[in-house]
């Protein structure tokens, strides 16, 4: 069986990174250096950001013999959200990777999966020096639902990328019986 999945989150959350970490096969991506033209739009203020998502990423991931894993990654900045949603058609569920450093980036892109009705766990990247907020307590902040699940992980890290979208997907198998035979 094969599942799409979206990986969506705020502009430098690590969706590109953690889709090229977990991929077996060589990602598709459409990075872009940033340019001062974008200035005014994007923000380039970032500590090491020079390159920027504008169309998609794109990876495979096999879990088991059973079950394929097409991971689409959308860009995080609003001017891209049309390409989020177009990315949308079909996938079965969302994984939101956060940074808490800047959580209030996420919520734009929260209220937008939530406005497509897609079921979604949250991701928290683990950044060097970032909080380290409880999930109870992101929940709390990020008003999630209690049958959210929330995760960190290591976008760097192909173990750790894998171990969220399993939480993912188990999510997912709650929300969906399945079939009788």
């Amino acid at each position: 069986m094969t599942t799409k999945i979206l990986v969506a989150g705020h502009l430098s959350a690590g969706k590109t990174t953690l889709i090229g970490s977990v991929s077996q096969i060589r990602p598709v991506t459409t990075e872009e250096t940033m340019t001062s033209a974008g200035a005014d739009v994007d923000r380039t203020d970032l500590p090491g950001k020079t390159k920027t998502t504008v169309a998609m990423d794109f990876g495979r991931l096999h879990l088991n013999d059973n079950l394929v894993l097409y991971l689409f990654g959308a860009p995080g900045q609003p001017r891209f959200f049309p390409i989020l949603q177009d990315l949308a058609h079909g996938a079965l569920g969302v994984l939101l990777l956060a940074d808490t450093r800047r959580l209030d980036d996420t919520y734009p892109i929260l209220e937008l999966i939530e406005d497509l009705g897609l079921p979604y766990a949250v991701a928290i990247n683990r950044f060097d020096g970032a909080p380290e907020p409880t999930a109870d307590r992101l929940r709390e902040v990020m008003r999630l639902e209690a049958t959210t699940p929330v995760v960190t992980c290591d976008a760097r890290d192909r173990s750790s990328c894998r171990d969220a979208l399993i939480a993912l997907i188990t999510h997912l198998l709650t929300l969906t019986p399945e079939p009788s035979r």
